[in-house]
């Protein structure tokens, strides 16, 4: 692997972990105790089909590492992650300088439901977001504010990170999105009704007899009716070990990002 970065200890903060995925390739700055991306993220990331060149909108980054990820891929255009709360933009810059991707990735602080302050119309050839899940007042709200806004419609709805993918799509663009499977009618006719026709979907299982999770999608602006149901994603196996896709997906996004290393 091809040595790039910064020393980690002029970034790392007290309180926070520096963590490596896909390989070693990327390394996130997180709270110890705070909000920390999970496996959701990586399950989005790898979902996502890029074309050489994209511009990419990550909407609500959070860490980045969804941005970070796809900044690794050799297809990889510009990558511009938005996300309203300071102290995640803050982390998310400090890993940026951390793995030496300034050429390619831009973190910045912003509220999607204003998304005309953030992006020229039609700019973004794909964007990607992990919504909250939860209704603001679908459960108990976490006393931790990183946390409370990345679980619950506090600062943005469903609605309004679909509204903000519309508006920075070109024609034809992609979005690509997780959500829980138990409002996969919700998202898909929200999808619909901003223009974003519903292409493809994947349903995540915990285990292979148990309901589905998660919902991976991808819509295209402007698209024509036809959706894609793909085979069901089982992440884990009987034993509680990862399933052979899960630790495939996991291989593929490393053999991805050492692509791009050259």
């Amino acid at each position: 692997m091809k040595k790039t970065g910064t020393d980690v200890s002029t970034l790392q903060k007290e309180g926070e972990t520096v963590d490596e995925l896909v390989g070693g390739r990327i390394r996130i700055i997180q709270k110890k105790k705070g909000y920390r991306f999970s496996l959701d993220a990586l399950l989005l990331a790898h979902f996502i089909s890029l074309r050489n060149g994209d511009h990419i909108a990550d909407l609500g980054t959070g860490s980045g590492v969804i941005a970070m990820i796809m900044a690794k891929r050799r297809e990889c255009g510009k990558v511009i992650g938005v996300d309203i709360q300071e102290e995640l933009v803050d982390m998310a810059k400090r890993s940026v300088e951390l793995n030496n991707i300034h050429d390619k990735v831009e973190i910045s602080r912003g509220d999607i439901r204003n998304i005309e302050a953030l992006f020229d119309a039609q700019s973004c050839d794909v964007a990607v977001f992990n919504p909250p899940y939860r209704k603001l007042k679908s459960g108990r709200i976490n006393p931790n504010n990183q946390k409370s806004v990345a679980r619950h419609e506090i600062k943005g709805t469903l609605r309004d990170f679909l509204r903000a993918a519309e508006y920075i799509l070109k024609k034809s663009g992609r979005a690509y999105i997780i959500y829980p499977a138990t409002r996969m009618v919700e998202l898909l006719s929200s999808m619909r009704i901003v223009g974003i026709e519903p292409k493809r979907i994947r349903v995540v299982h915990s285990y292979s007899t148990s309901r589905g999770e998660f919902v991976l999608a991808e819509g295209k602006k402007g698209g024509r009716e036809e959706l894609e149901v793909l085979p069901p994603l089982v992440v884990y196996a009987d034993a509680g070990e990862y399933t052979e896709a899960m630790n495939g997906i996991f291989s593929e996004l490393s053999e991805l990002a050492k692509a791009s290393d050259g």
